[in-house]
This record gives structure tokens, C-alpha cells and sequence, in this order.
């Protein structure tokens, strides 16, 4: 409605169209929008609604006889966005966006925030802890592709550490971030429990002594190299037939180098 008004009173001004007029370059522009926007987003995480302020791409594919496209329609496009976004709701409004542009192509990307609330292992004590999430929508000859990404930290034993020393094992923060092709709707705590199940311990932000205690313990217990822990979550991904294409990636922030260990298995 808001851009039918615009156009309207463009007209009515007798303002000249020049994005609109005729290109003889000979060039397409396969990716051309705006990105590095920070504008609201609404999603539902585990049955309730959180509001973040996210980063936004947002572009189309441009014919080579067009010479530009209209930047202020995906702003347009945002500012309609009045509701919490899923991964249905998030393909029929793209698909809007692409008729606003006049476009066959194009691509949608927000990284973002959200929180779960934990509870710690042994004294239950409530807190939140933060993931990033991102979506990531684009259409290309025809076929639309959505995808859902995670990054989930959690913690990591050496096996060998454990296996050489006579006291302890070194062990560290890790980095898991999925990002899986949503064939049908994969929840976001649902991808979370991915990662946190195959670590060596999930994380919390508030421990007592005795969930510390519980923590050191069950990574002792779980050891595994980073070749481990991406295989064993790229396992649990393969398995759900929620799920198409996908990429696992595990950063291990080493404790004892100072560099990191790194693993990927994708598919697709």
C-alpha cells in the first residue's frame, strides 16, 4: 500500500524513473540491494516471541538491459515485516519482495541474537543463555533454497590430553554452527540440541560449585578431538528428514595453543 501511494505521487510530481530506464552495457548484476542494515526482527524460539535487532542483506538479480533497481522497496519490505517470522512465513513474504522488485532472483539474509533459558544441572538455577541465529532465503533459476544457521558454544575435552597426563586434561570453549536446508521446519532450540548434545558438556551462564563440579566431571567422562564433535552432530543432522543440504563447522578455541582446531563436513 505505502509503495502504491509513493508511486502514485512520484507520477503525480512528474519525477522521472531513472532506475527504470534502459541499461545498453550489456551487463546483468547478479547480487545488487543493500546490506549492513540493522532493522527488528521477531521470531518464536522454543513457544515464546523474541524481538532482536538484526542485520539485514537483502538484494536481487538486475537484467542487463535495466539500470537500476529501487533501493527504498526492501526498506519498504521490512517495515512490513509486523509479525514473528518463520521459515513459512518467511517464504511467501520473499516472494513478495521479488514481485515488489520485479525480480526472478533474489536473496534474503538476517544475523541474529536469541536467548534459551537454562537451568543448571545439579542446583537447577535459572539463566539465559545467547546463540546467534541466522536465516538465509535465496531463489536462483527457478528454485528457492531456505536455510536456518546456528552458532552454539560449548565445551571440549582432549582425548589424548586425557589419555597422557596423570592429572586431568586440557580442554576448551567450542564453536558449533549448523546450518541446515529447512525442507520442514526445524525449531530453532531443536538445532541447539544438536551441538549440545554431542560436546563434550553443553554450557551454562550461572553454575553453583556442585553444577561445576557436574560440568568438569561429564566432559571428563566425553571426551572428543574436534574431528569427533563434527562428525558426531553432522550424524545427528543427516538423520533428520527435516533436513536437506546442510554444513557443520566446530571451532575449538585451544587452550594450551594459540591458534585454533578446525573441522567441516558439508553436504550437498
Amino acid at each position: 500500500m505505502l509503495s502504491t501511494r509513493m508511486t502514485n505521487l512520484t507520477e503525480a510530481l512528474h519525477i522521472p524513473d531513472t532506475q527504470s530506464s534502459r541499461d545498453d552495457r550489456k551487463l546483468a548484476i547478479q547480487r545488487v540491494g543493500v546490506k549492513d542494515l540493522r532493522y527488528p526482527l521477531q521470531i518464536e524460539v522454543a513457544g515464546a516471541v523474541q524481538t532482536m535487532a538484526a542485520t539485514w542483506a537483502l538484494d536481487v538479480a538486475l537484467p542487463a538491459e535495466k539500470k537500476g533497481t529501487h533501493m527504498s522497496r526492501f526498506l519498504a519490505w521490512l517495515d512490513a515485516l509486523d509479525e514473528p517470522l518463520d521459515a513459512v512465513g518467511l517464504r511467501t513474504r520473499h516472494a513478495r519482495m521479488l514481485e515488489r522488485l520485479g525480480a526472478d532472483e533474489g536473496r534474503i539474509e538476517a544475523a541474529f541474537t536469541f536467548f534459551l533459558r537454562k537451568r543448571a544441572p545439579v542446583s537447577g538455577m535459572p539463566s539465559q543463555l545467547d546463540y546467534q541465529g541466522r536465516w538465509i532465503i535465496e531463489t536462483r533459476a527457478g528454485a528457492t533454497a531456505l536455510w536456518a544457521e546456528v552458532g552454539v558454544p560449548v565445551k571440549s575435552l582432549c582425548p589424548c590430553s586425557k589419555e597422557i597426563s596423570d592429572y586431568g586434561a586440557h580442554n576448551q570453549r567450542s564453536l558449533v554452527t549448523i546450518r541446515a536446508e529447512q525442507l520442514e521446519t526445524v525449531p530453532w532450540h531443536e538445532l541447539v540440541r544438536f551441538a549440545e548434545d554431542e560436546a563434550s558438556s553443553e554450557l551454562w551462564p550461572m553454575l553453583k560449585r556442585a553444577d561445576e563440579k557436574w560440568v568438569t566431571e561429564r566432559a571428563y567422562e566425553n571426551p572428543k578431538f574436534v574431528e569427533d564433535l563434527v562428525r558426531d552432530v553432522a550424524l545427528r543432522v543427516e538423520a533428520d528428514a527435516r533436513i536437506g543440504r546442510y554444513r557443520v563447522d566446530v571451532e575449538n578455541f585451544e587452550s594450551i595453543h594459540n591458534h585454533s582446531a578446525y573441522a567441516r563436513i558439508e553436504r550437498g
